[in-house]
């Protein structure tokens, strides 16, 4: 019998050829799109599952309120790191990090710039990232320790055991290699090519050997181990006032645990509450993905009930032989399903031939393992519903034809036959209109923030790393830079143009008692305003004519709004208990959120405060480029040359937004494409199905355009009921989204009815083309049999 069914399968896949063409086409690409998707979704949602105390790890925050309002950050003092230790019994473990970054590790003549965390002895047996050699306990004991990884070992070792080999750090201090790692997994949220201790940073570094017991300065970032997760609320309740038992009590201050687990998908809080993340795509695009696969479930349904005529004597036949219903059932069952595996095939050559172009986008190493047991079990389970969802309906109205009818010819889908045809049509096109709407509008949302008034000029625009080296010989390098002409201006400061490094508060006259501001702070020296072509909206830049200056301030016109100084300049600002004088207001520059509103900033004259140094190149950028290299090379010979343009910089914060808009303007797209696919075929089947009844019409003197008119209208009229459906919801939803984001566009009236047109146009090109063939078609020959 399953012989039987199989041939009667392939001689009807052959026989229909297009239109099993159509059928496989569809679902393959709308497996292959949901594939790709959840391959992204899938590595999101693995981020620091391979660690495996991920679910008793949490970090450390401070919810602190102010102004009426919660601000959460992630950073806390460096005593915390003692504390936690002895804070409740719960507590297993708790380690200390810095924030990272990129450092000079020198082997010989070979130097490479990579990224390290310095870490408490604790992290490792902690975190638990495998170590190829030496002890998690043990190997950031001693203060000079470096555990590398696999691939640095490689680059500055070779095959040669790096175990007690030495590595210079930063051109000042001889680390011994005590540990080698794993190479870090992408989906770690800790990214990192080597370790140093803890001690090494308390030895090397002033301020933070001063910050040690000092609870006022929260600049690090602490994690605790749980005996079991289930004690998180309990330690929670212990740790709260932890800082306001230790003298912070300038405002209300809490602390809290914040999972491991919601790390990487719930990173964003509005008024001390988880407001999202990276979770919002994750839950975008599996919505997508399951669309897709309803729209090429549906377009399957639509042809096969749309040929059911043409297996209505097989059905006939059968039922009157003494085949049984529920038999006649799992037959058309079976063949879907087939047909499924046929596109989950195709599906698999696509998703293979596209993943290359897929990771360069999503800029991730995805990859189908076909070894493993998830993939088996998802094929298996996307073949099954694909097939079952898009074959039961076929199946269930193909097995309930009437034996006597089918064979008496009577078989008639009457006036409703096509009723669930239409619903499943209308349903395609509603997805596909909120789609496009969506996709516009999340599009204009993102030009409206990259267009906004930045307040700098990016162009020509460099910042370089600042070194020890830099910091001996700045004064001279900046000389001979300027002296060049290869630069215009250079300056120094405690972060780029394009980032915030810190946050503090500041009083002027008239502020109330109870009124707390962060302000942002920019520690700097001559010449930022000029280099980084902020414009001077009162007052003066920083100026070495006026030594006075190393205890003046600046602040941007955000700050000056709030404060509503009338006579600003001169006026004396409360810093750090001290009196400062108000020197100069500059334009607001746009460092943090794109999203949000300019925050008050104000900058001091600090330049033993510095992280980054910014040059404004002049003339040809390659030659200046080259003549900022050579004076570096010398000033600065211990590092590798190593800059980045500020547009740069500024363009990678919109690199998850853009790539979710790209992704989301793709998946759009082929949804259309697959609804388009199946409207075809659809659109073909009416005008074959309707050959005779347009043969009778020209031959009674209907011209070729009535003839078109007349099919054509009933499919507008299915995609003006799916834009009254969707309009009103993607408006709902696009308004919910955008609710968000501080700074948003007001969503344009005319996107509606431009998508509403598009779609109706796309619908109609593809049936037009279609019913045209058959409306120019010979009458006699349509009518021959009759």
């Amino acid at each position: 019998m399953f012989r039987n069914y199989f041939l009667i399968t392939l001689r009807n896949i052959f026989k229909n050829g297009f239109y099993s063409f159509i059928n496989i086409t569809g679902l393959a690409i709308g497996i292959a799109c949901s594939l790709l998707i959840l391959l992204w979704v899938s590595d999101e949602t693995s981020y620091d599952k391979f660690i495996p105390k991920s679910d008793r790890i949490y970090q450390v925050w401070t919810n602190a309120e102010f102004n009426g309002e919660i601000n959460s950050w992630i950073s806390v003092p460096q005593p915390t790191y003692e504390a936690m230790k002895v804070a409740d019994n719960n507590i297993v473990n708790a380690t200390i990090s810095d924030w990272g970054g990129d450092q000079l590790l020198t082997v010989g003549d070979n130097r490479l710039m990579k990224r390290g965390f310095r870490v408490g002895s604790e992290f490792l047996e902690m975190f638990e990232f495998p170590l190829v050699s030496g002890s998690a306990t043990t190997v950031l004991d001693d203060p000079t320790s470096i555990v590398i990884s696999q691939e640095l070992a490689t680059m500055l070792f070779g095959e040669d055991d790096p175990i007690n080999q030495v590595i210079r750090l930063n051109d000042e201090s001889e680390m011994k290699v005590t540990g080698v790692l794993n190479n870090i997994p992408k989906n770690s949220s800790f990214q990192f090519d080597f370790l140093v201790s803890w001690q090494y940073y308390l030895q090397t570094s002033n301020w933070v050997l001063e910050s040690k017991d000092n609870w006022g300065n929260s600049s690090f970032q602490v994690f605790v181990e749980l005996d079991d997760q289930s004690n998180h609320s309990k330690v929670e309740d212990v740790v709260r006032p932890m800082l306001t038992e230790n003298g912070e009590d300038d405002m209300p201050k809490e602390i809290f645990l914040y999972p491991m687990e919601r790390w990487r998908l719930f990173s964003t809080f509005d008024n001390g509450k988880e407001e999202g993340g990276m979770n919002d795509y994750v839950q975008l695009f599996s919505i997508i993905a399951i669309f897709i696969i309803v729209i090429a479930c549906i377009n399957f349904m639509n042809l096969a009930t749309a040929r059911s005529e043409r297996r209505a004597k097989e059905v006939g036949i059968r039922k009157s032989i003494g085949s049984k219903r529920y038999e006649l059932i799992m037959q058309f069952m079976g063949e879907s399903i087939f047909i499924s595996l046929l596109a989950y095939l195709v599906a698999i050559l696509f998703t293979q031939l596209l993943l290359p172009f897929y990771n360069d986008l999503v800029d991730k190493q995805l990859f189908i393992d076909y070894t493993s047991s998830q993939f088996i079990i998802y094929s298996l389970l996307i073949i099954l519903i694909t097939g079952v969802v898009s074959g039961s309906y076929p199946a269930l109205y193909l097995s309930s034809f009437q034996p006597v009818k089918v064979l008496k010819g009577k078989v008639s889908t009457g006036k409703n036959g096509s009723l669930p045809r239409k619903v499943l049509v209308t349903i395609q096109f509603s997805f596909s209109i909120l789609l496009i709407i969506g996709t516009l509008v999340i599009l204009q949302q993102i030009d409206m923030v990259r267009n906004r008034e930045l307040g700098y000029d990016q162009k020509k625009l460099i910042t370089i790393r600042y070194t020890e080296e830099i910091e001996k010989n700045y004064d001279v390098l900046k000389t001979e830079l300027l002296r060049s002409g290869a630069i215009s201006s250079m300056t120094r400061s405690n972060s780029d143009i394009t980032s915030i490094n810190s946050n503090n508060f500041l009083g002027w006259p008239g502020k109330p008692e109870d009124e707390r501001v962060i302000f942002t702070t920019v520690a700097t020296e001559y010449d930022y305003a000029k280099t980084m072509g902020i414009k001077m909206l009162m007052g003066r830049d920083f100026s070495e004519d006026f030594k006075s200056d190393t205890a003046a301030i600046i602040i941007n016109k955000a700050a000056l709004e709030l404060m509503d100084l009338e006579d600003p300049i001169g006026t004396e600002l409360d810093l750090w208990g001290d009196k400062r004088p108000l020197i100069g207001v500059i334009d607001d520059v746009l460092m943090g959120s794109l999203y949000r509103e300019v925050k008050p900033m104000f900058m001091i004259l600090n330049p033993n405060w510095v992280g980054s140094v910014t040059i404004r190149l002049q003339g040809d950028v390659a030659e200046a480029l080259a003549e900022v290299e050579s004076k570096f090379n010398v000033y600065n010979s211990a590092y590798p040359f190593e800059y980045t343009f500020v547009d740069d910089d500024f363009a990678e914060k919109f690199k998850t937004i853009n790539m979710t808009s790209t992704l989301a303007s793709l998946f759009a797209t082929l949804t259309i494409i697959i609804t388009g696919l199946g409207l075809f075929g659809l659109a073909a089947f009416t005008a074959e199905q309707r050959t005779k009844e347009i043969g009778v019409r020209k031959v009674l003197g209907a011209s070729v355009s009535s003839l078109i008119s007349l099919i054509s209208k009933d499919f507008s009229k299915l995609v003006i009921v799916s834009f009254i459906i969707s309009s009103p919801l993607a408006w709902w939803l696009l308004n919910m989204y955008l609710e968000r984001y501080p700074i948003r566009i007001d969503i344009d009236w005319w996107i509606f009815p431009l998508t509403g047109v598009v779609s109706l146009l796309f619908a109609l090109i593809i049936v037009v083309t279609q019913v045209f063939r058959a409306a120019k078609a010979n009458p006699v020959t349509s009518l021959r049999s009759e």
